[in-house]
């Protein structure tokens, strides 16, 4: 009953009271990363949803569109501002997910949304991540963030999968809060955190075609 219908109910309610009271604090950031970027404060990017259904999570920017001479994005840890990591570290950054739990494309508490060039790599073990919404927040995110291994991060989602419950998600969500304010396991994607997950699974099937 929870899972089905109670979870989506209480998804709903929360994410739209705390729009309301972090209102004031969500219209300063977004004033200032207008300022800090010197254009649009917000990211948007494709992730699959529940089922694999494509979705656009919205984010507030902690990076610079910075590009080198042929035009091609600069690495992540160059385009990372100090505001940025600002941002990263307190989990500021994930704020306007708000909205797309309100719209009913994410949840509170899910396995992460990832990117689409990922799905390709997944085992049919692995892809069970998707049979539920996505979270602002995970069991794994509570479990080492950015510094478990993917094999480590798909375990966590696929054992919230299987035992989804209210009593879980309330004790997720509490730990999440201690989790951003020790602002630990806080990486650059690809850089000093985990490598991208399609990289990581390519290497892996070169080793072993290598090994054959």
């Amino acid at each position: 009953m929870y899972a089905k219908c109670i979870k989506r109910i209480l998804d709903f309610l929360i994410s739209l009271t705390a729009l309301i009271l972090l209102s004031p604090l969500l219209l300063a950031l977004i004033v200032t990363g207008a300022v800090k970027f010197r254009g649009n404060p917000f990211f948007t990017q494709p992730r699959p949803g529940r089922n694999e259904k494509i979705f656009r999570m919205i984010k507030f920017r902690s990076m610079t569109n910075a590009r080198d001479a042929e035009g091609n994005l600069l690495p992540d840890a160059e385009r990372l501002t100090r505001y940025g990591r600002f941002l990263r570290a307190t989990s500021a950054d994930e704020l306007p997910e708000l909205l797309n739990i309100l719209a009913g494309q994410m949840a509170l508490v899910g396995p992460r949304p990832l990117a689409v060039q990922y799905l390709p790599y997944y085992t049919e073990r692995e892809r069970l991540r998707h049979s539920v919404r996505p979270g602002l927040t995970g069991l794994a995110q509570v479990n080492g963030r950015n510094e478990t291994t993917w094999e480590d991060r798909f375990d966590y989602d696929l054992q919230y999968v299987s035992s989804v419950s209210f009593r879980q998600d309330v004790r997720i969500l509490l730990q999440t809060v201690a989790v951003a304010l020790g602002r630990s396991g806080i990486g650059v994607r690809g850089v000093d955190s985990l490598p991208d997950f399609d990289t990581y699974r390519r290497q892996q099937m070169e080793k072993e075609y290598e090994s054959v």
